[in-house]
């Protein structure tokens, strides 16, 4: 079982996102779960332009580092994605991966647990987590949860590791979702995943 932790922060080792995603793994490893990080947020990546070609080529026409992650994600048990808080909303690059990391790969994503983690000097946690989330809830991604909302404040590493409640609730996060992907896996193997529907489009356009 493994988990694949995305940094969309442009700072690497040293800053706050990777604190923070760096506890969670160290957890989940202690739970028995292989970990693989990517750092992402440095990279020159492209914006989706829906082009459509992904359907054709079953990937990005961007050949980019969305391209190189997809078969980590397609292979991973969970997904856990980290980023900044930029103007009160997710770092650019890390939108831009994610719009098109979900958007170009078409394998299933059924039941990879996922997680958001959140990082900020003060405000515009709540709102950048909300919108995080929304990429596992519409690919039927269970969310894993902590005791609070997935986030740590600080302007330094040093900072958030003093955020003890914030710290805590990476561990909790990571045990939660060790939990959950065993308790997937348990059940796919006893009875299968649950029954699945064609997709059915509405228009509300008349």
């Amino acid at each position: 079982m493994n988990v694949l932790l995305i940094n969309g922060s442009p700072h690497g080792k040293g800053g706050c996102t990777q604190t923070a995603l760096e506890v969670v793994a160290e957890t989940l490893n202690a739970e028995g779960i292989d970990t693989q990080m990517v750092h992402v947020g440095h990279k020159d990546i492209h914006g989706c332009i829906a082009c459509g070609k992904c359907s054709e080529l079953g990937r990005c026409v961007f050949d980019d580092e969305v391209n190189r992650v997809a078969p980590l994600f397609e292979q991973a048990d969970g997904l856990v994605i980290g980023s900044p808080v930029y103007y009160a909303g997710m770092a650019g690059t890390m939108t831009s991966f994610l719009d098109r990391l979900f958007y170009s790969t078409h394998f299933s994503k059924r039941m990879k647990v996922g997680a958001a983690v959140v990082s900020a000097r003060r405000a515009g946690t709540t709102a950048t987590f909300d919108a995080m989330n929304k990429y596992f809830t519409i690919s039927e991604m269970p969310v894993a949860s902590s005791r609070y909302w997935n986030m740590v404040h600080g302007f330094s590493r040093e900072d958030v590791l003093r955020d003890e409640e914030g710290v805590q609730c990476m561990r909790i996060l990571a045990r939660n979702m060790a939990f959950l992907i065993r308790a997937i896996a348990a059940e796919r193997e006893r009875g299968g995943l649950p029954e699945q529907e064609e997709i059915t489009f509405t228009n509300f356009i008349r």
